[in-house]
Order: structure tokens, then sequence, then C-alpha cells
């Protein structure tokens, strides 16, 4: 019955976002809000398979929507996807509602500009492709997300998660060639079911950005994080300076590379003692026409992933997106990850060295204004040196689906 209801509560959501379009152009000049709408609607069929867990087939209905005021002083975004997964065969490991919204708010004048955004979802499982982070329900992958990225770097199956990020930045220009930016963060993981390990993230940067010819500038930042256990009563801050240097080496391609040390500290040095460490990013972007693609590196101390009381991680992301023709899109994405956790031995219960894999490719064709097709494939695998919780995928898991989708084109609003 609460599925059910679920069901319907979604599903209302989606006629009403799609009835919204539906209103005659004279009723939406008159519209409170202005600047441009869109919104997708998908089915997919899906079958999965991951060798001692089984095989089983699952259906997704589906949805997204995104927003985007136009307004140069106060612009204001806002990108929603979600949808529920019905199993039809085989053993239940991802169903139920997904869902995930992002939003931003900033406000522009003169030399300064304050942004205000908040990510929040609850899925079912780690996220791993595309926005909402379930794999082979149709959305775009390849393309980067608007969103930040999540801290749950341990992957896992039948497992709900509520993750919760709130985040403010305020910059100011001080003169032609010199950028001041501050900002702060709280982040929660949240798991309902007691199958995870809840945490509270507090974290503050600030920083300058020299900008030393129209090509090249140079970063410095420093960086305040504190991870908190509310189940141990133990909590580990971080405190990292980096360097860095951005490249824009023509209108297609920037490149970036930061890198200094990080300090870490914990409220039980007797399990978790000191050390000092590096904390470094790079990435490579290619932005051109109907074509994109990166490639981001990242190296340094998060939450754990859900199931260590911290670790050192190191990721590696690759998207990949492009367009053939005017009906014809190919997207990839690609992710390695490995959070090894900290200290000589286990800390709070778990502990060791977890590697997780994920590459997904896709391709979606058009049918005439309104509708297209797609075909998509996923593989998704983990392992651990050591035992942990059986929800944390410790095999492959492949998945293979099929959809329709409903994608009229976006609308723009007038006041």
């Amino acid at each position: 019955m609460k599925k059910t209801f679920q069901l319907v509560v979604l599903l209302s959501g989606f006629c009403a976002t799609a009835g919204a379009q539906a209103v005659p152009a004279a009723t939406v000049h008159s519209l409170p809000v202005s600047g441009d709408l869109h919104y997708v609607l998908n089915y997919s069929q899906m079958a999965e398979f991951s060798g001692s867990l089984g095989d089983w087939q699952m259906s997704t209905l589906s949805g997204s929507a995104g927003y985007a005021n136009g307004k140069d002083r106060f612009p204001f975004s806002m990108e929603y996807g979600g949808g529920y997964n019905w199993t039809i065969a085989g053993p239940s490991y991802g169903s139920g509602l997904f869902q995930h919204l992002f939003l931003s708010q900033g406000i522009v004048w003169r030399k300064w500009n304050l942004t205000a955004s908040d990510d929040v979802s609850y899925l079912p499982q780690a996220p791993t492709t595309g926005f909402s982070g379930i794999p082979g329900i149709g959305e775009p992958i390849g393309v980067p997300s608007p969103a930040p990225p999540t801290g749950q770097s341990i992957l896992t199956l039948n497992t709900v998660v509520i993750d919760n990020m709130t985040q403010g930045e305020l910059g100011h220009t001080l003169n032609y060639a010199t950028r001041l930016n501050v900002g702060g963060s709280y982040n929660i993981f949240r798991y309902p079911d007691g199958n995870g390990l809840d945490m509270n993230m507090t974290a503050a940067n600030g920083g300058l950005t020299w900008r030393l010819d129209s090509r090249n500038s140079l970063m410095g930042n420093y960086m305040y994080s504190q991870f908190s256990y509310p189940q141990y009563n133990f909590s580990l801050t971080t405190n990292s300076g980096t360097l860095g240097y951005q490249r824009v080496w023509n209108r297609k391609i920037t490149t970036n590379i930061s890198a200094g040390p990080q300090w870490l500290s914990s409220s039980s040095s007797a399990t978790m003692p000191s050390s000092l460490g590096v904390d470094a990013n790079a990435a490579v972007n290619y932005q051109f026409l109907l074509n994109s693609a990166s490639l981001v590196y990242s190296h340094g101390i998060n939450g754990g992933g859900g199931y260590l009381t911290g670790a050192e991680l190191d990721s590696l992301t690759l998207t990949l997106s492009r367009e053939f023709g005017r009906k014809l899109t190919i997207g990839a994405d690609a992710a390695y990850m490995r959070t090894a956790s900290l200290g000589n031995g286990p800390v709070f219960g778990n502990y060791g060295v977890i590697n997780a894999k994920f590459a997904g490719v896709q391709a979606t064709r058009k049918l005439g204004r309104y509708f297209n097709v797609f075909g998509n494939y996923t593989a998704i695998t983990q392992s651990s040196s050591s035992a942990l919780p059986s929800n944390v995928l410790n095999q492959l898991m492949q998945t293979v689906s099929f959809g329709i989708g409903y994608s009229p084109r976006s609308k723009h609003l007038r006041q």
C-alpha cells in the first residue's frame, strides 16, 4: 500500500508538470515566473545480471525537469530527476522510489556575487551514472552533472540513503586580475534502515585566483572539513592548503591542476593518530557545440563512503557525449574509486581497501518531435580487501535496458 501511494504521488507530479506545458499561450504569458523550462518522461525495461546474487528484471517509470530563469542579477536554476523501480522477476535489489533535486540561487551585484545551493537525494542504492544515479533509466549520461559529486564512494544495493548537501559561496573581484572566494557547506548521510554509517560533514574554504593573462591563472585555496559520526561519538578533522594552475588552451579545451598538504586529526588519537597527507585535483575539459568530454582526478580524505570512519579516496571520472546530426546522441561515462580506511586497523568496525569501478554507454535516437528511444549498457564491479556488510556490492553487476521517452521542446516562460 505504501509503495502504491508513493507511485500515485510520483505520477501526479509528472502529470502536473506535463499539464503545465499544455497551458495555452495566453495563460503562459501571465505566469509569475519567466525563464526556460524543460521536462522528460521515460519508461524503461531492464535486465540485470550479477553472478551469485542472481538475475532479475525491472521496469522503471521516471522523469526529469529543469528550469533556469535566465536573469543576470538573480540567476536561479533547478534540476530534478526521479522515478520508481519495480522488480518483475527475480530478487529485489533495487526496487523503490528514487529522487534527486538540485537548487541554486545566485545574487550578482557589481563586484560581488553570492551563490546558495542545495542538493538532496533519496536513493535505493549508491549512485553511479546519470543525474539521478540510477543506471539504465534513459536519462542523459556522459554530460557533466550540475550537482556536487557524491560522497558515496562505496557502492551498495538495496540500501536506502538520504544525502543532503547545502552550500554557499561568496565571491568578490578585488581588481581586474584578482578574485577572492569564501564558502561553506554542510552535508548529511542518513541510512533509515540502519545498514550504513550515518555521517555529518561541515566544511569551510577560502581562496584567491590570480589571472596572469587571458589564458593562464594561478589559484591558492584553504579548506577545513570536519566529519562526525553520531553512532560512535567520533569525529575527524582535515586542514588543507593547495596551489593550482589553470590554462585555457582554446575555445574548446581547459585544464587545471592543484595540490598541497593535508593535515588530519581526530577526536581519538589512540584509534586514529594525526598524520600528514596530500590533497590533489586535476581536470581536463573539452566543450564544443554538440560534443563534450571531461577527465577528472582527485585525491584526499573523505567521510568514508558510508561504511568507514573516514577514508583516503582516489577518484578518476571520465565523461563523453556526442551528437550525430539532429537525431542520434551517444553518451558514455566511467569511474574508478579507491576508498582506503585510515589508521593501521579497524576503527569502530569496518576497515580495508575498497575498489569500485563502473562504466556505461547509451544511445538515444529521436522519433519525430516529441519521442525518443534509447538503449543502455552499464557494468559495475567492486572488491574489498576485508569483509563488509552484505548490502555492499562485492562482484560484477551488469545492466541492459531499452526504453522510450517523451521529450517536448523547452518552453520559454514569460511574465
